[in-house]
């Protein structure tokens, strides 16, 4: 089955997670279109344990 589209899957993870020594990470999956934006994204979102928005930047 051919995939339609230039759209793929991409997770988020925070970037300022780890430097504060709390367990656990944040996390989101997304769509992206490949073709408009080939770099590596970058949102400010919500992390939940950290109660803040954050940046989450686009992981492998």
């Amino acid at each position: 089955m051919a995939k339609k589209g230039n759209r793929i899957q991409v997770i988020l993870e925070c970037t300022e997670h780890k430097e504060s020594g709390k367990p656990g990470t944040s996390r989101y999956i997304t769509t992206k279109n490949k073709k408009n934006s080939p770099d590596r994204m970058e949102i400010k979102k919500y992390n939940p344990i950290l109660k803040k928005m954050t940046v989450h930047k686009e992981i492998k």
